[in-house]
């Protein structure tokens, strides 16, 4: 098949071809085979084989229209690992047969001082999504890793570290990155106190990452089932925050506080665990708005911030200090045959940590 794009030179056709796929057609509707059209590599395009892609809750809430924007039919998936099977005649850092992985992100205005300074996620025109966002070569929306294959420019392609495992690393492409960003920003080191809101898909990989970074770390959760994981997963101590006693432990002593809930929850109690000069950044995104006390940050000069993933250079030193580190993701392997069963256990908090889907099933 071919696509019409319009260029400021006039038009150009963009040749596609069929691709397998799982989606949606409806809000209501379960994710089933779909067959959706990619477009073959433009000389600065990578073709990759989706070995595996991770499962995001942003996938489910994109998927079920919670965010409300939703076009139909969607393929959801921005956590893929796989191999390059083609290149475009200009592409030079990736040749057929490395692996390679795309993240949340497939394009940028890239004209932008964020763009010019590799913050693509705050792109002023607005970055192109991996899913769900309007795609400028073929004049329809751009499809995720749920897929058999992927279609992207080379400057938003990743490279892998040769020494993770490859299911285990889909999940870094966001989860990864949406926890590294906020530590690297606020430049958690050795020495410093760091506390972890939640213990879940991007909670246990903020754990990993800020005791890789050489922070003492402190995990604040509802469950005391967790105790024993969150101790697994490289936590110095764990505080069951239903507990006002156990709070009071850390109180005005942490340098940073990272808060992962998605849960309506009380703001200012992790506020006050702050020091001097200490920040909290939200990466949860709760539905409705969390009241801040004003003395939750006037008297020690504390401040409260948001944060979401990274750009492209950031998002390529996060996979790199992973590898470095050997962090990966704890995940739970299925096949995309399962995707709407998983779906109903990430709604239960009944995963650890990340679904990651085997591709290879979506040939079945």
């Amino acid at each position: 098949m071919e696509a019409v794009k319009a260029t400021a030179e006039g038009t150009t056709t963009i040749e596609t071809r069929k691709v397998k796929a799982f989606g949606t057609e409806a809000s209501t509707a379960p994710l089933q085979p779909l067959n959706i059209q990619r477009r073959t590599p433009t000389p600065y395009d990578v073709e990759i084989e989706i070995l595996f892609c991770g499962v995001c809750h942003s996938d489910l809430h994109t998927v079920r229209n919670e965010w409300h924007g939703t076009v139909y039919p969607c393929v959801p998936g921005h956590e893929i690992v796989g191999k390059i099977v083609s290149v475009g005649s200009h592409v030079r850092k990736f040749k057929t047969g490395d692996l390679a992985a795309v993240g949340c992100l497939v394009d940028s205005c890239r004209q932008c001082d964020y763009c010019k300074d590799g913050l693509e996620q705050y792109c002023e025109k607005g970055n192109t999504g991996t899913y769900n966002s309007p795609d400028k070569y073929l004049g329809t929306r751009t499809y995720g890793g749920y897929s058999e294959s992927i279609v992207v420019d080379e400057a938003f392609v990743l490279r892998i570290p040769e020494n993770l495992d490859l299911a285990a690393t889909a999940p870094l492409l966001c989860a990864g990155i949406t926890t590294y960003s906020p530590l690297r920003h606020w430049k958690v080191k050795s020495g410093q106190k760091v506390g972890i809101v939640g213990i879940g898909g991007l909670g246990h990989m903020a754990v990993k990452l800020a005791k890789a970074m050489g922070a003492e770390v402190i995990v604040y959760t509802t469950s005391p089932s967790k105790f024993e994981d969150a101790k697994r997963l490289g936590a110095d101590d764990v505080v069951l925050s239903k507990d006002e006693s156990q709070m009071q432990r850390y109180a005005g002593k942490l340098h940073f506080v990272l808060d992962a809930v998605s849960a309506q929850h009380d703001i200012n109690a992790y506020l006050r665990l702050l020091r001097v000069d200490g920040s909290l950044a939200l990466v949860g995104a709760p539905e409705h708005p969390l009241p801040v006390a004003a003395f939750s940050l006037i008297p020690s000069r504390r401040s409260f911030s948001g944060s979401m993933i990274g750009g492209i250079p950031e998002t390529q030193e996060m996979l790199d200090f992973c590898g470095k580190h050997n962090i990966v993701s704890d995940i739970e392997m299925i096949n995309i045959q399962e995707i709407n069963e998983a779906y109903e256990h990430l709604l239960k908090g009944d995963v650890k940590y990340r679904f990651v889907i085997d591709m290879k099933s979506i040939k079945r």
